[in-house]
């Protein structure tokens, strides 16, 4: 016997019920004409609507190993509630699919619309989702690389301001992306959540007249900290144990906090605690490429402060120039440039900080060092 009644299903304007969906699934599938994130999508569907309780997600992979967890299926409900009721999400609003279901993020965004009876629109999970599509949406969810990508075409503006309640999560948003979004007219939100806790669990607002500085607890939701300094969520609607996290914060109150940085990602230099997260937002604007603020082993410090910039050619930046600038502290300023191409990343397309470092680490006699290697502390 199921433990949900949330069988139907809209897709692209059209209702199905139970069986309409599990027969029209099974023909998708087995029809040798659909492209491979469909079939995904219908194999996702018919996991949905079978008895099973249960889901193995897997988890991104970006702060360690990639992992498979088991989650209830009654718990996605819970959460697709809280995300509708926050947003006001109803019955026939249309709902943007664009992310791959292999992750919890696409997933989630097909058992809201199972749950809230939204209009579900699949479309490829590519860099411009919106490329062949010119309608308006009332609630999406995309990654930061998506928003960027669109915000570069020439309609893309335009087609990201048709969707009411845009979410975004996945990854970090730079500053000068955030300097973007904060011209559109819909409502953008940064997400704050983890596979764990089935997404989102605080959102940030990015646009509109009141911006947010901090991320906000979705209803039923509270924070903690360790002795850490980092997050503890309670949701106890997902699980009866609380979620402990490797992210310091600076935390307000009980529903609303700031990130600051991993913890496993903290330089100790010099007996200082440095976070490369700071760093690297402060460096945003002077830097086109990917890079990453790293630690490195060094004799004197126990550990230096590096700079590891995605690419193979030297760029005409003055870093001396931009460092002074920028106001760092002498911990804070990178002691070393390297340049590693391509950097690793997660399937999702997340840089996995500690490869790089690792990387670094091995092969740095090989790569191109700046003149200032030395700064005097």
């Amino acid at each position: 016997m199921s433990i949900h009644p949330y069988k139907s299903l809209i897709v692209s304007g059209k209702y199905y019920s139970e069986n309409e969906l599990l027969e029209f699934a099974k023909q998708q599938i087995s029809g040798n004409s659909i492209p491979s994130w469909e079939v995904n999508l219908y194999e996702f569907i018919l996991e949905w609507l079978s008895e099973s309780q249960m889901f193995r997600v897997k988890t991104s992979g970006s702060t360690g190993a990639a992992k498979w967890i088991e989650v209830e299926k009654e718990k996605m409900v819970k959460s697709a509630q809280i995300t509708g009721q926050y947003f006001n999400l109803q019955k026939n609003d249309k709902a943007l699919m664009c992310l791959s279901v292999d992750f919890i993020a696409g997933k989630m965004m097909v058992v809201r619309a199972f749950v809230l009876g939204l209009n579900l629109i699949p479309v490829e999970p590519s860099g411009n989702p919106l490329k062949s599509l010119n309608e308006s949406f009332d609630f999406a969810a995309m990654t930061p690389i998506q928003v960027y990508t669109l915000l570069n075409e020439k309609e893309g503006t335009k087609k990201l301001n048709h969707i009411q309640n845009l979410i975004i999560g996945g990854g970090e948003i730079s500053n000068k992306l955030l300097n973007r979004i904060r011209k559109l007219e819909n409502s953008t939100c940064h997400t704050y959540g983890m596979t764990e806790t089935l997404t989102h669990v605080a959102l940030k607002k990015l646009n509109g007249k009141k911006l947010d500085l901090y991320f906000k607890a979705l209803p039923g939701i509270k924070f903690k900290k360790d002795k850490r300094n980092c997050l503890v969520v309670v949701a106890s609607h997902i699980s009866e144990q609380d979620f402990i996290t490797n992210d310091i914060v600076d935390l307000k109150n009980e529903t609303t906090f700031k990130f600051i940085g991993r913890y496993d990602n903290v330089i100790n230099s010099g007996g200082i605690k440095v976070f490369p997260e700071l760093i690297e937002q402060k460096l945003q604007p002077f830097i086109n490429e990917r890079f990453i603020v790293a630690g490195i082993h060094d004799d004197r410090l126990g550990q230096k402060v590096i700079l590891i910039i995605e690419g193979k050619d030297e760029p005409s930046i003055d870093f001396k120039k931009i460092f002074a600038k920028i106001s760092l502290s002498k911990y804070e300023i990178p002691k070393q440039v390297y340049f590693l191409d391509p950097f690793p990343e997660t399937e999702s397309g997340k840089i996995i900080r500690q490869q790089v470092s690792q990387m670094i680490y091995k092969i740095k006699l090989d790569l191109d060092i700046l003149a200032f290697n030395h700064f005097n502390l």
